[in-house]
């Protein structure tokens, strides 16, 4: 028969099911198919925290969102045009994310009274009217699944494993994604299992001919590629970039990189990548605690290595003693928080920003550290290279803020050329720094040179670092406090305040490094800028970017900021927040950074917080502004009208 084919701007799948229905590798397969076809896109890993969740039931429910289009886009969407439900519970949790007028393709087969139960239903949702405002796409997957793949004698249980890839052979011709690459991985993936891997392609292949010659799919769509700058693009998570990123400061500055680590979600995957990369002069070294693997980082810088250690929340809490010992020390050290939702345990699969003000003060003592955030899954490779050349650069530990969105998110992210890459020098103490008197000979007064590991440099007060074994540079550090030049332990009370203020110039006197920020106010060029700001960090980047663009097609100005550099701030934030009359900072916690720039600079900042473990939604962030904006040009909140705003073509940006 023939099928229409209908273009789209973009569209937004969530593929959901039991949390051992392989909702993450598929939902990631179509990703890459996605990439390889050239979209822009952005995607949302959901999972549980339980290794292995009750089956059947709410909380045992993985999901995998992704959002591609022919244009640039800024987060994996608000909420999913197609729900794909692997069986009741997947439906149910996730209904409530759906428009009226979502598509939704079910797989009946589990939809027994017991099932039903299990997820909380009276009824089969699939008999009654509760879908009747959806487009109900509902057919027995698993059964056909194993239909297709009989041939191979699998028993009944590993055939309907391969339901995912006839689900994803389905979707895939639905939006006309290319498959030559799910093919290939599904080869290389099962190699060794050769029944296996002729089954699950013989699956994906028995869905995208299923979706060819079924009366049910009358309409296929097609989402042309986004145009892009030239150049090798990868699709790419955030942990991974990260984990490049930190390999790429080790060869810039050419310093080995020791990473010292203990597994933690959501940062665990930062540890599996660099143990991959020995060839670079990758040294990891999986610690028996939080505290271990630490030290173990603190004992590779002083030895002079790029010292690196990953963790969450909970790990930051444990570590916090020794990153005072690397402030104490003036150490490189790189301290990743890949932040999650807290406190205690928390929730460990799901995202938040709640760690700003630990990263700030969650030390005992005057102990500043830099701080740096990335704002999106490929921005976290730029991030760790800036945060090693501070690191470095001014001999000090340094917290990287990442969190569970970047991290096991992902989006297109085009390779760096290596000229694009800056070089780091660690400049390393080669002699003695110092002259002393040795007292009075024959001939007068002679004079010899000491290594002093506390005289500073001029411009950055970074002290000097030399690699223990160097003739003549024998010193002592720890974590007692330390005389001025000489490092000898000191408990002048004079001493110790100037040490204490040394330590802390030092950190400031890294914003004379930063570049100006980078301020969105399309109307300032001709004197007609906006009124109302929107200051953000981190993750939040996506939703802000995403929810300014819905304002502004609304026909009103607004104006943003994204900060990388939380400590110190940028030396022109000052300036640049008193231009305007209205400032709205959204966050993933109660309020963190605006606590802090209200209490620095002096300005009536609006916080706009939500912790529901989920990235804000762009949508509800536009109404807030929009709000703002009518209060600061005198609008009547009434007349603010943004829903026009929301279906955007490809000129106008996200939808």
């Amino acid at each position: 028969m023939s099928k229409q084919v209908k273009r789209l701007d973009r569209v937004i799948i969530r593929f959901a099911g039991d949390s051992g229905d392989g909702m993450q590798l598929t939902g990631d397969r179509f990703t890459q198919e996605s990439a390889a076809f050239g979209n822009d896109l952005s995607t949302l890993p959901n999972f549980p925290a339980e290794i292995r969740a009750p089956q059947g039931t709410l909380p045992g429910v993985s999901s995998f969102q992704v959002h591609f289009a022919d244009h640039d886009i800024l987060t994996p969407g608000d909420a999913p045009d197609v729900l794909v439900a692997m069986n009741p519970a997947a439906l149910r949790a996730n209904l409530d994310d759906l428009p009226k007028g979502a598509a939704i393709v079910v797989d009946t087969h589990d939809f027994t009274t017991r099932n039903l139960a299990k997820a909380g239903y009276a009824a089969n949702p699939l008999e009654d009217e509760s879908l009747v405002e959806y487009a109900v796409h509902a057919m027995d997957l698993t059964d056909m699944t194993v239909e297709a793949v009989k041939e191979f004698g699998l028993s009944r249980k590993d055939a309907a494993r391969a339901k995912n890839m006839f689900a994803l052979g389905l979707l895939s011709w639905l939006y006309g994604r290319p498959t030559e690459s799910t093919v290939a991985f599904l080869q290389k993936r099962f190699a060794k299992v050769p029944d296996i891997r002729d089954a699950n392609i013989t699956a994906y292949r028995a869905g995208w001919n299923f979706g060819e010659t079924t009366e049910t799919f009358v309409v296929s769509y097609e989402i042309k590629p986004a145009p892009m700058p030239s150049g090798t693009y990868r699709n790419i998570t955030g942990n991974l970039a990260l984990a490049y990123g930190l390999i790429a400061g080790g060869v810039q500055s050419g310093l080995p990189l020791f990473l010292g680590s203990y597994p933690i979600t959501p940062a665990s995957d930062i540890l599996h990548e660099l143990s991959k990369h020995k060839a670079f002069g990758v040294t990891t070294f999986q610690a028996e605690d939080e505290i271990a693997g630490i030290g173990a980082a603190i004992g590779a810088s002083f030895a002079g290595s790029l010292g690196v250690t990953t963790t969450s929340g909970p790990g930051i809490a444990l570590k916090s003693e020794s990153i005072g010992l690397a402030v104490m020390t003036e150490l490189p050290l790189l301290v990743v928080d890949v932040q999650r939702g807290g406190p205690s345990t928390g929730l460990p699969t799901k995202t938040e920003q709640a760690d700003l003000l630990q990263a700030m003060f969650g030390r005992n003592g005057e102990s500043p550290v830099p701080i740096v955030a990335p704002r999106s899954p490929g921005d976290c490779f730029d991030a760790a290279l800036e945060a090693v050349r501070i690191a470095i650069t001014y001999r000090t530990p340094v917290m990287l803020l990442s969190d569970g969105m970047l991290a096991n998110g992902s989006e297109p992210w085009r390779i760096p050329e290596l000229v694009e890459l800056p070089a780091i020098d660690p400049a390393f103490a080669t002699e003695a720094n110092h002259e002393v008197s040795s007292g009075s000979t024959h001939a007068g007064e002679s004079e010899k040179r000491e290594f002093w590991p506390y005289l500073r440099d001029e411009q950055t007060l970074a002290r000097p670092w030399a690699v223990p074994g160097t003739p003549g540079l024998e010193h002592r550090i720890g974590g007692l406090e330390k005389g001025d030049g000489h490092g000898n332990i000191s408990y002048d009370p004079a001493n110790h305040d100037f040490m204490v203020r040394t330590r802390a110039a030092k950190v400031e006197r890294i914003a004379e490094s930063l570049p100006p920020l980078a301020v969105d106010d399309p109307g300032a060029e001709d004197g007609h800028g906006a009124k109302v700001l929107v200051l953000g960090w981190g993750s939040t980047y996506g939703p802000i970017g995403a929810a300014v663009r819905r304002v502004r097609n609304a026909g009103y100005q607004v104006a943003q900021v994204h900060l990388r550099h939380l400590n110190p701030f940028p030396r022109d934030l000052g300036d640049i927040l008193q231009r305007y009359d209205k400032i709205l900072i959204p966050e993933m916690n109660l309020g963190q950074l605006a606590m802090l720039i209200r209490a620095r600079y002096l300005v009536d900042a609006v916080g706009y917080n939500h912790v529901r473990g989920l990235p804000l939604k762009a949508a509800e962030l536009a109404e807030a502004i929009g709000s703002l904006v009518a209060d600061a040009e005198g609008i009547p909140p009434e007349q603010v009208r943004l829903a026009d705003a929301f279906h955007v073509t490809t000129s106008g940006g996200e939808s």
